[in-house]
């Protein structure tokens, strides 16, 4: 099956450790992926790894729309965090942002693995890759000390 693989390397105004609590938070992913509108069955019971199911809805030709239940694996390691999640029509995305440390900032490299059957590979990708750039800057505003004095 044909993949392709996307990189996004930002910078966020708070800690490595701000960043992977607000990474590690399934529903801080309603809204901060911009398809994703809801998270439910969260599930903690395994320690490092984070279970839970996404609604992702996604919009064709400015009015159709579907929604699209996938279930996601979170691990966490150090300060990183890496998972899988299998969507339907054979959508397999491997996912990891590692946080580094960068003076009073944190730098996050985003890296998407992507498989789809070659008919969805470009629309799977464009979609992936506009989620990828909508969420760093989200991310950004979300935990910047600007918006957290609110």
């Amino acid at each position: 099956m044909p993949e392709t693989v996307l990189k996004n390397i930002f910078h966020v105004d708070a800690t490595p450790q701000a960043v992977f609590d607000h990474l590690t938070t399934p529903e801080n992913y309603v809204g901060l992926s911009p398809i994703v509108i809801a998270v439910h069955d969260v599930d903690h019971s395994t320690p490092g790894v984070i279970r839970y199911t996404a609604v992702e809805r996604f919009r064709f030709l400015g009015f159709i729309t579907h929604d699209n239940p996938i279930k996601v694996e979170l691990f966490t390691e150090d300060l990183s965090l890496y998972g899988e999640v299998r969507s339907p029509g054979n959508i397999q995305m491997r996912y990891r942002f590692d946080l580094i440390a960068d003076g009073e900032r944190t730098r996050v490299e985003d890296r998407l693995d992507l498989k789809a059957p070659w008919f969805l590979l470009r629309y799977a990708a464009g979609e992936a890759r506009k989620v990828q750039l909508a969420r760093a800057q989200i991310l950004a505003e979300r935990l910047s000390p600007a918006s957290s004095s609110h």
